[in-house]
């Protein structure tokens, strides 16, 4: 009896779950950039939600005690925040009324607060000094410059056009950045307690990436500061920097990249990331340890396959992240040489795309890391070096009793083009029934040197939630297989990763759950440029949604904002010299073949791939007679969800498409 009303009790609980539905993107919430104090003994950590009225992200940093459990908010409206190495105070940066972001420091004891400066742009990179006495920073510093020409003065009254723009700067563009003012990123210095900044760097180029002190009078960063830095666009060095006059010393001397440093402050031994560029389209960093004041440099995960990333030293181990097979790991090594993998996968957010990350952190023996459920959003996870303390947050239980979301399973195909293994997911409806057929949509994640992975994803969530069964995988290409498996596109994207895409597909249907007249296919970024090369080769999909595209690698080599690095990475050279090479690969080459009803979808502020890309696709099928629409969102750049309403405009708009032709 008592067997039969629990299964009454789980039924009846499952009635009472309902689909996932649009506007619950405004009650999920997310957290984000967990910092464990200098003792271990408290974990900052901000919670992350969406306002319906303002249509922005809201943040909150929390405060929790490892010991008692005790969470409590400390900070609105702030994404982040540092500990000084003392415990004593955290450093923010935030709005200050009319002074626009500013640095505050609080006082952890009584929560006293004190706004630090006065500056005329906004600060980044803050870096507690060793001692808890200063505050290094990096800033936009404007360039000293004449005007090319001066416009008459108007007459009063007079109502003229704006002024001419002049762009001279190499870089005059941003993806999520707009137009540039001709600025220098430069390090500062200031008292924590309050004080006029001191500028500790000149000239013409960004200082400041990885920035981090040494010791009380030497800060470390990386940049490129190569005068002929455009033709060389992956060459950052890591470089020291003497608080005291300013004096740059050169670290690394090598071409290629050298970045993301971390410091065992007891020996002396530097840890950074990089490689010895070659440039291929994708390469797998390396970490390096040699002693601060030089020496030779000994690799510490040659075998390893992976990129690390996230350099973080204590007591005595060096803690890093890399992500293996679409899930993001944590890796201990130390000056000793070898690798531990951690039983710790990390999540994030997921309120857009199954992307692989997460973030973790590492003090005084506590780390703290957002994971979980694959199926919702990452929660904040703590560990002791002795003991394991699990989940410490919840922030969506609310949600988990009313929604019910589609299951996520793993699947490993052979691709027909030459038998390599890939790997992919599939997210069946809510209320799945296996003895029915489901229309399908494949998913492609963008890069292309990129992974999703087994992760929240609200949008892919959504879909399924319409009783789509959706896939999503990793074809050749992808990161987080290693170097070989993502360079198997090298000069030669798009490729057989269609043929990759097309198996993932196969394998699902050969399950007998998918109708096969109502197969759909959408991606963004690199995988819209893989959408628009399947339907220019086969006509299988009902209906096609290519988000912000690359449709003529021509066009998009001189228009992209990252211009001087596209062309010497993802190609043998510049288009005027290899113009075959470049249209062959080139989706719009295939738009003579295309019959599918085809959608475009990118954001009227994209400089990644410019809109002008999708507007070329957009003519160019309506020229051949195809059923096609261009869905242009206004103030949206590259990721498109620069608002919630961006997201959910977008993946509606995919749907209605969808259901146009189901």
């Amino acid at each position: 009896m008592l067997l039969t009303l629990t299964l009454l009790a789980i039924a009846q609980e499952a009635q009472s779950l309902r689909p996932l539905e649009v506007m619950d993107l405004f009650e999920l919430e997310g957290i984000t950039s967990p910092t464990v104090s200098p003792d271990g003994a408290q974990v900052l950590y901000t919670r992350v939600g969406f306002d319906v009225m303002s249509d922005k992200q809201r943040r909150e940093v929390w405060l929790h005690d490892v010991e008692s459990g005790d969470a409590r908010p400390i900070l609105d409206g702030v994404g982040s925040a540092q500990w000084s190495p003392d415990g004593r105070y955290i450093a923010y940066v935030r709005g200050a009324d009319q002074d626009g972001a500013e640095i505050f420091v609080r006082w952890m004891d009584d929560g006293t607060t004190r706004q630090v400066t006065r500056l005329s742009e906004s600060p980044g990179s803050l870096r507690w000094s060793p001692d808890s006495a200063r505050i290094a920073f990096t800033m936009d510093v404007p360039r000293e410059s004449k005007p090319l020409a001066s416009m008459p003065k108007k007459p009063a009254g007079a109502e003229w056009a704006p002024a001419p723009k002049v762009v001279e700067q190499f870089r005059y563009r941003a993806d999520g950045g707009g137009y540039l003012d001709d600025t220098d990123r430069q390090v500062f210095v200031v008292e924590a307690m309050g004080g006029t900044p001191r500028q500790l760097t000149d000239g013409p180029a960004d200082h400041g990436g990885g920035l981090m002190w040494a010791d009380e009078s030497t800060l470390l960063f990386s940049a490129n500061l190569r005068e002929d830095r455009h033709d060389h666009p992956n060459d950052t060095d890591l470089w020291s920097l003497r608080v005291a006059d300013g004096e740059l010393t050169k670290l690394t001397f090598r071409e290629g990249p050298d970045g993301g440093a971390a410091l065992d402050g007891a020996s002396g031994t530097l840890f950074w990331t990089g490689f010895d560029d070659r440039r291929q389209g994708h390469q797998q960093r390396e970490i390096y340890a040699r002693p601060l004041g030089g020496g030779d440099s000994q690799v510490l995960t040659a075998g390893l396959d992976r990129t690390p990333g996230s350099l973080i030293f204590d007591q005595g181990e060096l803690y890093f992240s890399f992500v293996d097979e679409g899930q993001t790991r944590v890796g201990v090594t130390s000056a000793g040489g070898g690798v531990e993998v951690l039983e710790v996968s990390l999540h994030g957010m997921g309120s857009g795309r199954p992307y692989a990350g997460g973030e973790f952190h590492v003090a005084g023996g506590t780390m703290a890391w957002v994971g979980g459920d694959p199926a919702w959003p990452g929660e904040l996870h703590l560990a002791r070096l002795d003991e394991s303390i699990g989940q410490v947050t919840d922030v969506n239980a609310d949600l988990r009793e009313t929604i019910e979301l589609g299951a996520v399973e793993e699947l490993w195909t052979e691709s027909g083009a030459d038998g390599l293994r890939v790997q992919s997911w599939i997210i069946t409806p809510p209320g799945f029934e296996s003895d029915r057929t489901h229309p399908l949509i494949l998913e492609i994640h963008g890069g292309p040197f990129s992974a999703y992975g087994p992760a929240f994803t609200f949008e892919l969530q959504l879909m399924a939630a319409k009783g789509y069964v959706v896939v999503y995988g990793n074809p050749r290409g992808s990161t987080s297989y290693g170097e070989s498996f993502a360079n198997r596109i090298h000069h030669a994207y798009p490729s057989q990763d269609y043929d990759d895409l097309m198996c993932m597909v196969d394998a699902v249907i050969e399950r007998g759950i998918i109708d096969r007249t109502r197969l759909f296919v959408t991606g963004g970024s690199g995988g819209g440029v893989l959408t628009a090369w399947i339907v220019g080769m086969t006509d299988r999909f009902k209906a096609a949604v290519v988000a912000k595209p690359v449709i003529n690698w021509i066009s998009f080599a001189l228009t992209a904002d990252a211009y001087d690095f596209f062309w010497q990475y993802w190609f043998p050279g510049p288009p005027w010299d290899h113009f075959e090479h470049y249209w062959a690969r080139s989706p719009l080459s295939l738009v003579g073949n295309v019959s599918t009803p085809t959608m475009l979808l990118t954001g009227e502020q994209d400089f990644r791939t410019p809109i002008s890309e999708s507007e070329q696709y957009y003519q160019a099928l309506k020229i051949q007679g195809v059923e096609t629409a261009m869905v242009r969102i206004p103030e949206a750049g590259h990721g498109i969800a620069r608002r919630p309403s961006h997201l959910i405009g977008k993946v509606l708009h995919i749907l209605a498409w969808f259901e146009r032709e189901r």
